[in-house]
């Protein structure tokens, strides 16, 4: 999908502040925060969000929630607590359409969200 953003970034066609990637994921700072600490956690593989995961792509999105939480220990994050987000859809906040998954932290983040 070479219109999509965060499969150009994925690609490395355009330029991002990675953290981390591997064959199947890309991890990189959020260009809006919204938190001291803000990264994306994306699939190389194209998924529209988490509706469009499949039975095949069940250890992906294990694969992913691991990587939010390596990132969120690199950053410093783990020990005093973040947070990992799907916005699903235009009503959930969805402004890009490839699965991505939020780590926030680095201050306390208040509840109910939104």
């Amino acid at each position: 999908m070479s219109e999509c953003i965060f499969c150009r970034i994925a690609a490395g066609s355009l330029p991002a502040r990675v953290v981390y990637q591997d064959d199947q994921a890309v991890a990189f700072e959020d260009v809006n925060p919204q938190a001291p600490v803000h990264l994306l956690v994306i699939p190389r593989k194209h998924i529209p969000n988490l509706l469009g995961v499949g039975e095949e792509d069940e250890a992906l999105g294990g694969h992913l929630m691991r990587v939010a939480c390596q990132v969120a220990r690199e950053k410093g994050v783990a020990e005093s607590g973040f947070r990992v987000v799907a916005n699903i859809n235009r009503d959930a906040g969805q402004s890009v359409d490839h699965l991505h998954l939020h780590v926030l932290g680095g201050r306390g983040l208040g509840w109910p969200p939104g």
